[in-house]
């Protein structure tokens, strides 16, 4: 499953950046990408959240009721919460060389070789608990 998440991630890159976007057609964000690179339903994607000033908890309760399986060792195709700047949280899928993500500041979708250079603090895989 992770090599078509990482595919289905890797079609969204140069996608518009769009706080709160599910739709690649109008644009996407981190939370958007997940869940359009994991075929959820939308149903089980939250519609309000802030992923500044709120708690690492929060944000990863959310990934939790979406129905991702958390994970200790995560592999290509997993998605990771890191702490981008303080208390200002993102979600990210990680890959074989790197890792897409939607990148406000360049206001696209794009994938990035290397590590990912901010605390990774929770990660899970995608799947049935």
């Amino acid at each position: 499953m992770g090599d078509d998440v990482i595919a289905r991630a890797r079609a969204c890159v140069g996608v518009r950046f769009r706080a709160q976007g599910r739709v690649p057609a109008y644009g996407l964000d981190c939370v958007g990408l997940i869940a359009f690179a994991g075929q959820l339903p939308l149903e089980r994607v939250p519609a309000r959240y802030a992923m500044r000033g709120g708690t690492a908890e929060a944000v990863a309760a959310l990934v939790d009721a979406a129905g991702l399986v958390r994970t200790d060792v995560p592999g290509p195709g997993a998605v990771l919460l890191v702490e981008a700047g303080a208390r200002q949280f993102h979600l990210v899928i990680r890959t074989a060389d790197g890792f897409v993500h939607a990148d406000a500041g360049i206001g696209r979708i794009v994938a990035v070789p290397g590590a990912v250079p901010w605390p990774v603090i929770a990660s899970w895989q995608f799947g049935e608990a």
